[in-house]
């Protein structure tokens, strides 16, 4: 194409793209009018408007992030016809809602992904947009039909993997590759466990098949949303516009430290305690603490009543014990077999006493009304409370777990490890959520709790029925005045008493967020790997029908209760319901850095095989050795000289060093300059300390320095000893 004929295109297509705009702005006003209306119309019940307004928002909301990048790119078929891709899609109300543009994950506008030179499904070009704002930059051909391809198909995808990173992760939607386009639109109901290594978009990929599902399966999906799990705020935080720029908001994004509403992380485990939290075994453990707070009285314990003193023995306690164990009701609701055994031990001693000589079970009345008389002194009798309380006490997770921490003699009856002791039973870890939600089943609920809840909404039904009662009369008496009828008035009226029985108006992801009971109907885990396997039973109770995008890579690995295949996970969940898919193109780690990384692998993993980089950066990266008092200040010069540079920097280290952050907590994450710092630090920390170099070196997209005090590791040496070259 001559320069003039490419002028000429360029102008075409900014004038058609211009059209869609001006679509979606219409669309827009008209939505976010409509919006305003609800939110005035005082006409339906509360819910009904509830529904509107919400759904209003949901739309307006992806109207407005469609602005950002709409249309990025074309199609033209073999047989003459074009089609256009974008963000979402826009049709022509005039031309019998002929589309203008074809939502990306509309099966359509499939090849724009998936067609290549050898398979080239039915298309004739590619044309891919580089846009800013709402202007066309330019634009690149790719001629399909032919196996040679055309070398400016990799224009876009380069032009996005070498641009400066900005403070989250992006979309990939306008340059999305073929195999990951397949693992995103992949038809599967069960787990779907996607495996790369640094940089291969794994999870950017898994993101974008959960707005791939909502699309096609929207109805079912939405109702109970989708949960994401990553493995630290930093990371959730990154990735948390992906969804949202791609009009999804019925999302939850947590960490495995937020599984359970409310409860707060203060405190870290040793890796041996993590480990034994890990495994299926501590599930014996609790089941034995919590036995073992099913206690027999040393001595029996004296009642005192009002006509008789009577005590609960070892012998009715065991016997009570057996009952309610042999119930299989869990605890706490179990304590009321135990309560109605010993209850009935001890009234009918005491009316053996009290009627010795003149009371006979011929006489029924007599010894039944006896027997209320007793029931309702012993309700009252504190004495008796605080012997149930002793004997069977109503637990809660954190009643349970924390004293079991803080006691030895605890941890050996539950025949738990002493490595699970600690001096703050309630300085709570990572590793304890999964226990404490299991607690919540094995324990059950409080009645009582429950019971004041139930009172509550109880109370709250009748103050509604009670309100619409006074405006049912005064309606009567409005319509009896007719100059006093006002429609605005018995609506408001009416209004208020809707809004006062429907007042929950947080919307799908708070709630779900707030409910422990919630279920989801899909769930993404990242860095899957770290997760042990009580992390996996809370994720499978949150998702009864086992709809999972797992993603990992094995080789990254450092947790010791973490997985060491995917098969010992999944099988006991779902035998021959998962499926394994592998990226193996890394995007984000040039040629220069993945070759230092993969020298790591080689050492600790060598049957991995390194994803191989899809570009150069040019740059090649550095080591430097310093003294003591001088590595302060090389922190500094490299803070310094990235500071001036446009794109993101951070500095990897131990904990000790100001400024660093650790490895484990950059997972997931890229920036463009890497310092990696005191490497052979991380390497001895640990068994897993050389899974932590890795991911260390390739969170670089652009450029990696490496400070080092002691010798340089072995895996390290192709690095350049030398200061890195100013720009």
């Amino acid at each position: 194409m001559s320069n003039h004929g490419y002028e000429d295109e360029l102008r075409s297509e900014q004038d058609y793209v211009a059209e869609l705009y001006a679509r979606l702005d219409a669309e827009r006003t008209r939505v976010k009018g409509e919006f305003r209306t609800a939110l005035r119309d005082h006409g339906g019940s509360a819910v009904e408007r509830d529904v509107e307004v919400r759904a209003l928002a949901r739309e307006a909301k992806r109207l407005d992030v469609a602005d950002n990048g709409l249309c990025f790119g074309r199609l033209d078929s073999t047989s003459g016809e074009r089609s256009y891709i974008g963000r979402i899609g826009i049709f022509d109300e005039d031309d019998d809602y002929e589309p203008m543009l074809l939502d990306w994950r509309a099966p359509a506008a499939r090849p724009f992904y998936t067609a290549t030179g050898a398979n080239p499904e039915n298309m004739r070009r590619r044309r891919q947009f580089h846009t800013r704002g709402r202007r066309i930059v330019d634009f690149t051909d790719e001629l399909l039909g032919r196996p040679d391809g055309d070398a400016q198909g990799d224009a876009a995808l380069l032009a996005a993997v070498n641009a400066p990173r900005g403070e989250g992760m992006r979309d990939i939607v306008a340059t999305i590759q073929a195999e990951q386009d397949e693992i995103i639109r992949l038809d599967h109901p069960g787990v779907l466990v996607i495996e790369g290594g640094p940089g291969t978009g794994k999870t950017v990929v898994a993101l974008h098949r959960v707005a791939y599902l909502l699309y096609t399966q929207r109805e079912r999906m939405e109702r109970h949303g989708v949960l994401v799990v990553g493995p630290n705020p930093a990371f959730l935080n990154h990735i948390g516009r992906v969804l949202p720029s791609l009009g999804e908001s019925d999302v939850v994004f947590t960490t495995t430290g937020g599984l359970v509403p409310g409860l707060r992380v203060t405190a870290e485990d040793t890796p041996e305690a993590a480990r034994i939290k890990g495994s299926l075994k501590v599930l014996d453990v609790l089941a034995a603490a919590i036995a073992d707070r099913q206690r027999l009285p040393e001595q029996p314990i004296r009642i005192e009543l009002s006509d008789v003193t009577v005590r609960i023995d070892a012998e009715t306690a065991e016997w009570a014990r057996q009952e309610a164990r042999d119930s299989g009701a869990p605890h706490n609701e179990a304590r009321a077999v135990f309560t109605e055994i010993v209850t009935y031990v001890l009234t009918e001693r005491a009316i053996g006493r009290i009627g010795r000589g003149w009371l006979t079970r011929d006489d029924k009345e007599a010894w039944e009304q006896l027997r209320g008389d007793l029931l309702e002194e012993l309700a009252r009798n504190d004495a008796f409370t605080t012997a149930l309380d002793e004997l069977w006490p109503v637990l809660t997770p954190e009643t349970l777990l924390a004293p079991l921490y803080e006691s030895p003699e605890r941890l050996r009856a539950a025949g738990a490890d002493d490595a699970l002791l600690r001096a703050q039973g309630d300085a709570w870890t990572v590793s304890d959520v999964p226990l404490l939600d299991e607690l919540v089943d094995m324990l059950g609920r409080v009645k009582s709790a429950d019971r004041e809840a139930e009172r509550e909404r109880e109370r709250e039904a009748e103050y509604a029925a009670g309100v619409m009662e006074i405006l049912q009369v005064e309606r009567q008496d409005m319509m009896d005045d007719e100059d006093h009828l006002l429609a605005q008035d018995l609506l408001h009226a009416d209004e208020l008493a809707d809004r006062f029985v429907e007042r929950d108006t947080r919307d799908l992801a708070e709630r779900a967020a707030a409910d422990r009971d919630w279920t989801y109907r899909h769930v993404v885990v990242d860095e899957a790997q770290e997760l042990s396997e009580m992390d996996w039973r809370v994720l499978m109770r949150r998702c009864p029908s086992r709809s999972f995008t797992v993603v990992g890579d094995l080789a990254q690995r450092r947790s010791a209760a973490g997985a060491t295949s995917w098969g010992a996970m999944l099988d006991p969940y779902v035998p021959g319901r998962w499926v394994y898919r592998s990226l193996t193109v890394n995007y984000r780690t040039p040629a220069e850095i993945m070759a230092v990384a993969a020298s790591v692998l080689a050492e600790f993993a060598p049957e991995v095989a390194p994803p191989d980089s899809v570009r150069s950066c040019g740059v090649q990266p550095w080591s430097r050795q310093v003294g003591g008092d001088e590595l302060i200040a090389a922190v500094e010069e490299f803070t310094r000289d990235e500071a001036g540079r446009e794109g993101t920097s951070v500095v990897i280290g131990p904990p000790d060093l100001p400024g660093a952050v650790p490895a484990s907590e950059t997972k997931g994450l890229e920036y463009d300059a890497v310092l990696v710092v005191d490497p052979e630090r991380i390497l001895a920390d640990g068994p897993r300390g050389a899974a932590e170099l890795y991911v260390a070196l390739t969170r670089a997209t652009q450029r990696l320095g490496v400070l080092h005090r002691g010798a340089l590791p072995q895996a390290l040496s192709g690095l350049d000893e030398a200061v890195p070259a100013r720009s």
